[in-house]
């Protein structure tokens, strides 16, 4: 359903005549629907380009995590299948020389490790048993629990941990306890190519030196095929949005049931691991004037962010949930990380104040952190 002129509208035109991105699709809702979809722009700056559409599908990047990999390490906890504070060694023993007896999965999840942000292991590395030879040779940075740092690493070692309890790859746990249950049609990791049409392109890729069009951004999720448990979904508004109402409901939509309110709850509540810190269990929560939650979220939101240009955000407070999918890092990923950021928070604070309205009340203040 598209929004009339509204300040959400307002806000995804801004954003593209400042060339943050060609294209952008917004939406927010409540629990129980129906959600408020806007479509701006064209799927790349040429002129004629497709218009973005509410079912355009875009590179969803880092909330991969959050869908796919942080949902299946929830079930299995609540299946009783691993224990949050077990050493992550325990399930990968060839992985004991880089994390030892002390980090555990909730390090991983929560981004306090101490493992490194980041590594090219694209650059010699292809496949899961290369990638994970590589990881047995990573040393810590920190020791676990005393620093936090965002690392595409720690969630590398978790998808191999759901991939060895749960018996499957992460792409058919993904259609089989997540995806397909939800109804989520859309949303697959490495779309068909008859999909392409529909599909925002993302970088002119100076290392693959070719448009990415259905085609994973992100090289270390490329270098293992496609399929990663921190990148690789591409998904439409709709999807998520589906996605979004469930968590609102306390993990259950339309009969399905993906996680128990309790298990939900869980691990969308700061860990405080280190003091100070935001992050919660895979998830993140609100961090002050600078977070892509905006200013009207209350402090029980969570969300994440993707590097192509994604966000999503759930407030259970406020009974509401907010997403954006752009592809702001076509041509090139190059600078606008300023631009993305503001504009997160302005599609977060408008779609608060639509909702608000909608409902017949004032425009809801800022909420006090």
């Amino acid at each position: 359903m598209d929004l009339p002129a509204s300040a959400l509208e307002s806000v995804l035109a801004a954003a593209v005549e400042s060339r943050v991105f060609p294209g952008a699709v917004a939406a927010c809702g409540r629990s129980d629907g129906p959600d408020r979809v806007v479509a701006r722009g064209r799927l790349t700056y040429e002129p004629g380009a497709p218009a973005t559409r509410p079912d355009t599908l875009y590179d969803l990047a880092s909330l991969t995590k959050v869908v796919v990999t942080t949902t299946l390490v929830a079930q299995l906890a609540e299946q009783g299948r691993l224990s949050l504070d077990e050493p992550v060694s325990r399930h990968l023993p060839d992985l004991r020389a880089t994390l030892g007896e002390a980090v555990t999965v909730g390090h991983l999840l929560d981004h306090s490790s101490g493992l490194p942000a980041h590594l090219p292991l694209y650059l010699d590395t292809r496949g899961a048993a290369g990638f994970r030879q590589r990881l047995a040779g990573v040393a810590l940075e920190a020791p676990p629990g005393t620093r936090a740092a965002y690392s595409d690493l720690g969630f590398l070692a978790l998808g191999l941990v759901v991939e060895r309890l749960a018996g499957g790859t992460l792409d058919v746990l993904a259609r089989e306890r997540v995806l397909g249950p939800l109804g989520l049609r859309d949303t697959v990791f490495c779309p068909p190519a008859e999909w392409r049409g529909r599909i925002a392109p993302t970088e002119l890729c100076p290392w693959r030196g070719r448009l990415l069009q259905g085609e994973v951004h992100d090289e270390n999720a490329f270098a293992l095929g496609g399929v990663a448990p921190h990148a690789g979904l591409f998904g439409t508004a709709g999807d998520l949005a589906r996605f979004a109402r469930c968590l609102l409901n306390g993990g259950g939509l339309d009969g399905a049931r993906l996680l128990q309110p309790a298990t939900l709850a869980l691990f969308t509540r700061r860990t405080q691991r280190p003091p100070g810190s935001s992050r919660a269990l895979g998830w993140d929560t609100p961090s002050g004037e600078a977070s892509s939650a905006g200013s009207r979220l209350s402090p029980r939101a969570f969300g994440h962010t993707g590097f192509t240009g994604t966000s999503l955000w759930v407030d259970p407070e406020a009974g509401l949930y907010v997403l954006l999918l752009s592809n702001r890092v076509h041509p090139s990923r190059e600078g606008g990380l300023d631009a993305i950021r503001s504009v997160r928070r302005a599609v977060a604070d408008a779609s608060v104040e639509v909702l608000g309205r909608e409902r017949g009340g004032p425009a809801p203040q800022p909420a006090r952190r």
